[in-house]
């Protein structure tokens, strides 16, 4: 079996999903077209040996219907002869994708594929591929009666089942604020992030961290998700999420050149990470945000490891509830968690997510000189991939 290895991983600038946000002016494939074009310069790969594109990306719909990890290769001007697929895990597709690009590696079907998402939130508004349906079907919405909820009341859900408080989710907020400042300050995002070309000019840099953020502040604002009707269903809930203590929506894009450790260094390029273990499972579909614990059981118990062995999590910052609830049911240490900050601070750009999370660990397990990095993330439906990385040194 071959050994596939990360050789690099790269992002654009995280941008808010607002009609004067930074990439707001740049269609997705042109977006994740620089992503890819900039990937295979700055390693000097010759476009023509890659086997696969595998591109994530949540709404399919406007302006990504159209294969975009397909569209945004031929974009930056590469060979034609380069199929891409796209890849739809909700929050984790392109931690899947990152997944499928592996096992293809492992198979010995392919030798050199790039993982990629992308997710333009401004230009393609969450939800636009449903067109209003209804997507579950009768015999789904039979087995759940009275219903399931949406994520920001499964967040609420979760908070109440772990006893979570409103401050609690505040504080953790505050921190995701500081920690990605702390980072940005210091250079950490320095190497992860490659500029884009917008029709407004070069933009270089995180524009979602609000250095300024405090619990304090954020505790003036109102929760968003109670209603008469929830309140009778689920009266456990206190109502503590807010648009402060849940992610940002927002436009980005990530890729990630995979391939087997001997092809890597027949060209000469540096294996930077191995792939020590990786899984994916289902949990409850109301509680919806709660799969990351199962997943993070699972994968180390694949990888015959313990949580303490390793020295960076991350756990997508979808709401504050679902990393402090991973957290508190696993016996986490918070210093080791999302210690960049996450999406809370960052943002959410659904499709890029999962390899934005990975991109930022494998540059902090570098710069920090750790071995072993877990990352998982809860996706839509109550599922959630896990991934362990070794750094190689």
């Amino acid at each position: 079996m071959k050994t596939p290895v990360i050789v690099d991983a790269i992002r654009s600038p995280m941008a808010r999903a607002k009609p004067d946000g930074a990439l707001a002016e740049v269609h997705p494939v042109d977006l994740l077209s620089q992503v890819l074009e900039q990937l295979v310069a700055r390693n000097q790969l010759d476009p023509a040996t890659v086997d696969d594109v595998i591109c994530g990306c949540v709404s399919q719909a406007g302006e990504q219907a159209g294969t975009p990890g397909r569209l945004a290769w031929l974009a930056a001007g590469l060979p034609t002869h380069v199929p891409s697929t796209t890849i739809d895990r909700k929050c984790g597709s392109s931690q899947q994708a990152v997944h499928f690009a592996a096992q293809a590696i492992m198979s010995g079907t392919q030798d050199i594929v790039i993982a990629c998402g992308v997710e333009s939130m401004s230009r393609v508004p969450m939800g636009s591929s449903r067109m209003g349906k209804n997507t579950t079907g009768a015999r789904f919405d039979e087995r759940y009666a009275p219903g399931l909820v949406g994520q920001g009341v499964s967040a609420d859900l979760v908070a109440a089942k772990w006893g979570l408080s409103r401050s609690d989710l505040d504080a953790y907020a505050a921190r995701s604020h500081q920690r990605a400042h702390a980072a940005q300050s210091s250079g950490g995002f320095a190497r992860e992030i490659v500029p884009i070309r917008s029709p407004l000019g070069l933009v270089s840099a995180d524009e979602t961290i609000r250095a300024s953020t405090t619990a304090e502040k954020l505790a003036g604002l109102k929760a968003v998700f109670e209603s008469e009707e929830l309140s009778a269903r689920f009266p456990q809930i206190q109502w503590s999420t807010t648009a402060g203590n849940a992610s940002q929506m927002t436009d980005g894009a990530s890729a990630m050149l995979i391939m087997s450790e001997e092809r890597a260094l027949q060209l000469g390029l540096r294996p930077r990470a191995r792939f020590v273990a990786f899984d994916v499972v289902g949990d409850d579909p109301l509680y919806m945000l709660t799969a990351p614990i199962p997943a993070t059981q699972r994968v180390l118990a694949k990888a015959r490891m313990q949580l303490g062995d390793i020295a960076h999590y991350e756990i997508n910052e979808a709401f504050a509830s679902v990393p402090l609830a991973w957290q508190k049911e696993l016996g986490a240490d918070g210093e080791r968690l999302n210690p960049r900050g996450g999406a809370i601070a960052l943002g959410h750009p659904l499709g890029a997510s999962g390899l934005r999370l990975m991109t930022t660990m494998l540059h902090a397990l570098e710069d920090s000189g750790e071995r072993y990095g877990l990352q998982s993330m809860c996706e839509a439906g109550g599922m959630a991939n896990a991934t362990i990385i070794e750094v190689l040194r």
